[in-house]
């Protein structure tokens, strides 16, 4: 495993916090890291929205992670545009990710929740999320709101919404 991820730990006793990067900065790197393992998009990519991120410079883009220890569980972002045409569905939640030895166990509603709370704290009434599953955004008050084609994609995605007061 390379010294930029974060360890994995037997997950049966696990106790997460949910990190806001910006508030952690020190974790930037190696968050930068992990998220591209999972995703492959370019470190670099990950690495400058997490600099932006930190740098406060208003309330997008922002970084999560759940973690327990030294151990990332699972982590996702909140960007203008998560690599679709509709820019008027903006900011988007994007690469969510719970480790596979931790699905099942709340993390990845966890993270969505925290990520809305937050962002309402923020003054962000609205987030949209781009994704292939279908019933999985449902559970945590996400809404179905229309097919979007991601960019360099075929097919068209499914676009959820979600709302809360103040937005």
């Amino acid at each position: 495993m390379s010294t930029n991820t974060f360890q994995m730990r037997n997950m049966d006793d696990m106790n997460h916090e949910i990190w806001n990067l910006r508030k952690h900065p020190e974790l930037l790197e190696r968050a930068a890291a992990w998220f591209h393992e999972k995703w492959g998009v370019p470190l670099e990519a990950y690495q400058e929205s997490m600099a932006d991120c930190a740098a406060e410079k208003g309330p997008v883009p922002q970084w999560y992670l759940a973690v327990d220890g030294d151990a990332v569980l699972g982590g996702l972002g909140v960007i203008e545009n998560d690599f679709h045409h509709r820019k008027d569905l903006a900011p988007n939640v994007c690469a969510v990710w719970v480790e596979e030895s931790c699905r099942r166990r709340g993390i990845a509603g966890a993270l969505l929740n925290h990520a809305c709370r937050d962002m309402a704290e923020l003054g962000v009434g609205t987030l949209y999320l781009l994704t292939d599953h279908t019933s999985f955004y449902e559970r945590y008050g996400w809404e179905f709101l229309c097919m979007v084609r991601g960019d360099g994609e075929e097919q068209p995605s499914r676009m959820y919404v979600r709302r809360w007061e103040d937005g």
